[in-house]
């Protein structure tokens, strides 16, 4: 059993130089708290298809169904992937009311803090990242055409930076009739003053891993690092960009209360 704390999580959500902002955050940035323990960042695809509808639709859908039905602990990879067919039910239901949103689908990252450590949850080309001492400790991997043409070594991944194709993504929620799934990872090498990074594909069109690397080496906190990416993103931005910085405090390990009163009653044996 592990007792995640964290500090003051810090995010944006912006419409960089497009007419309308598709991605969806959750929490919204005014209620973050470090109470917190689900946090979401979607990458609505549609644009005239009400992108901006699916990546609202998927944060509401999976806060309803993980308010729910998750009781004590972590959420596996299985309820992750219900809750993602549960929300593909929801989009179901909305465009069987609004046919002009058929084909409206959105990317998903999701963390939650739990007792076991902080499940990692995505599908499409929107990210998650680990940061240790401004180094990246996890990645995940985009789920896209090229990135799969990369593993194959196809084409390198330099080639992939520049490919004309670099956004057509091989994995969103959509409807029941595209069932999709995510990839699902448990992180549980997680040390106090570790900082965790959701993002859009607007970031990382803007800012290398380098870059980000350089930026949370340097600057030391999570509202610094925050106003440098916007900074950048908002001049240099073509697409909407949002992200979520959540930072670790502390990460205390439990090591039960029946066990303490056992050792103590048996000291005295």
């Amino acid at each position: 059993m592990m007792n995640i704390t964290l500090e003051r999580p810090f995010s944006a959500t912006e419409k960089g130089k497009r007419q309308n902002n598709e991605d969806y955050i959750y929490p919204l940035s005014e209620l973050a708290t470090p109470n917190e323990r689900l946090f979401m960042v979607c990458d609505g695809v549609g644009g005239s298809e009400k992108g901006e509808v699916a990546s609202a639709l998927a944060c509401d859908s999976f806060e309803t169904f993980f308010n729910t039905f998750l009781e004590d602990g972590d959420p596996s990879e299985d309820f992750i992937n219900k809750a993602i067919h549960y929300t593909e039910s929801r989009f179901d239901e909305y465009t069987g009311i609004n046919p002009d949103a058929s084909g409206m689908a959105t990317t998903m990252t999701l963390l939650y803090i739990g007792n076991e450590g902080i499940t990692a949850a995505y599908t499409g080309d929107s990210r998650i990242y680990q940061f240790r001492q401004g180094q990246i400790l996890f990645r995940t991997e985009d789920h896209t055409l090229v990135n799969s043409w990369v593993k194959m070594g196809k084409i390198t991944p330099e080639e992939a930076e520049i490919h004309p194709q670099k956004n057509v993504i091989t994995r969103a929620i959509m409807g029941s009739k595209y069932i999709t799934q995510a990839d699902v990872h448990l992180i549980t090498d997680i040390e106090p003053g570790d900082m965790f990074f959701m993002c859009t594909d607007g970031v990382t069109e803007t800012l290398t891993d380098e870059n980000l690397t350089e930026i949370f080496t340097r600057d030391k906190t999570a509202e610094s690092i925050k106003n440098s990416i916007v900074e950048h993103c908002i001049n240099q931005a073509t697409d909407n960009f949002s992200f979520y910085i959540i930072p670790i405090l502390d990460t205390k390990k439990n090591t039960g209360f029946k066990q303490n009163i056992f050792s103590f009653f048996y000291s005295f044996a």
